[in-house]
């Protein structure tokens, strides 16, 4: 007989309706006194305009609370730093903030004085109890029987008046927040893995800010296509010149200028002048010219010829100076002796995650059993991989296996290693 699938619930509107969007002190002040009376946790979301916008500020603030009611904060009114932010904190400060995906809200919560002392995410939270799909939708599909609709996730949220229908999404994306946290909670202490969620939602919220990156043009899509110093300058001048645009009128760099426009540029100055807007038009149609990107036409030209009359020594260096490893692809090659004990490494961390029903990154980052097997420690593996900002519950599972490789000489006949396997946010 076949089993019956289930179809999950829609869940089309809050239980208790779509609340006015808090714009007002009088109103914001309101809502603070309404959550001081519930009880338990806090589930809070952001909205950005990402893909919209060149910063990253929240353009709607979602807060729900059991007996505290659903409310829903547009923070552009007050700005950074207003004290009724200072307010709200200090009563978020009192009980357990929960999150999905926590790491992509709180920087834009911190810009605007919400900074969380105790977290759940309910995102990672699922990644370690070892739930296949972790996104909020299948979450609330597979836990609490309920369907989300997520057609407004990538609207640009900015806009004002924000329309009903996108509201409404933004308020169910909190409305069973807590109970979604209840429900990973359970999974997480019936598995035994409670501490190590608790202890990763703790690093996430002490982890000091990513420093700035070097060159980051460099990082521009399609960039392995710039082969030549003078096109790399073109790539450079054009790439800062659009950011600091973007950034004085906040809007997305992309849509001034596409990274892909940017290096087909690069590519095209090599082979003469661009010196009109008709020439830059001819060298962008392939790409499927968009009328943005030549609003600024006079801009990027003056870029492109500042760039290809600067003299050869203040061009960029075709690599620069790092201390980074050597892509993974050519270890096998050129670097044999630190293969075999990565070959071994990730066999068998990914043998013990299987084990664990946890993501591999999750047990420990990819980067950080590359570093260990590319210059192993002086000191013991475990405190080395602490030191390296691993969690000391993934040092106590990968440190014995890290230690068992580093002693092998001949690498196993497993699947090449990407550099894509590498870096890994996730576990952050």
């Amino acid at each position: 007989m076949t089993e019956e699938v289930q179809v999950p619930t829609p869940l089309l509107v809050p239980s208790a309706g779509l609340p006015e969007v808090i714009a007002t002190e009088d109103a914001f002040s309101a809502a603070i006194a309404e959550l001081a009376q519930g009880n338990g946790p806090f589930a809070l979301d952001a909205e950005r305009a990402s893909g919209y916008k060149f910063s990253a500020r929240a353009y709607l603030i979602q807060i729900a609370r059991n007996g505290g009611g659903l409310h829903l904060l547009d923070p552009i009114p007050f700005g950074p730093g207003h004290r009724l932010f200072a307010e709200l904190n200090n009563l978020l400060a009192t009980d357990e903030v929960i999150l999905h995906a926590s790491t992509q809200d709180l920087p834009c919560l911190r810009e605007v004085g919400i900074n969380p002392v105790r977290l759940f995410d309910t995102e990672l939270g699922g990644r370690l109890a070892g739930l296949p799909r972790v996104g909020l939708g299948p979450l609330l599909e597979s836990l609490l029987g309920v369907s989300l609709a997520k057609e407004h996730s990538a609207v640009d949220w900015s806009t004002r008046p924000l329309p009903k229908d996108w509201l409404n999404y933004a308020a169910l994306d909190v409305e069973l927040l807590v109970e979604l946290r209840n429900k990973v909670y359970q999974l997480l202490e019936e598995a035994g893995k409670l501490q190590w969620a608790l202890e990763d939602f703790a690093a996430i919220l002490a982890a000091p800010a990513a420093p700035p990156r070097v060159d980051p043009w460099r990082r521009t899509s399609g960039m392995h296509k710039v082969k030549k110093r003078n096109q790399m300058a073109v790539v450079r001048e054009l790439w800062q010149e659009r950011n600091s645009l973007a950034e004085d009128i906040d809007v997305s760099p992309s849509r001034l200028l596409s990274d892909a426009a940017i290096t087909e540029i690069a590519l095209a100055s090599d082979k003469g002048p661009i010196t009109n807007r008709k020439h830059l038009e001819k060298i962008l149609k392939p790409l499927g010219l968009r009328a943005r990107w030549l609003e600024n036409a006079a801009t990027w030209i003056s870029c492109i010829t500042d760039a290809i009359a600067m003299p050869e020594d203040q061009w960029p260096e075709a690599r620069t100076k790092s201390d980074a490893m050597p892509p993974i692809k050519i270890w096998r090659e050129r670097f044999p002796e630190k293969f075999a004990p990565l070959s071994h490494a990730r066999f068998n961390l990914q043998l013990r995650a299987d084990e664990l029903s946890i993501p591999l990154e999750n047990l420990i980052s990819p980067e950080l059993v590359r570093r260990i097997c590319w210059q192993p420690p002086e000191t013991s593996v475990a405190e080395a991989l602490v030191a390296m900002g691993a969690r000391r519950w993934q040092s106590e599972i990968a440190a014995p296996i890290l230690e068992a490789a580093l002693l092998e000489k001949e690498p196993l006949e497993v699947e090449e290693v990407s550099d894509s396997e590498v870096t890994d946010e996730k576990s952050i």
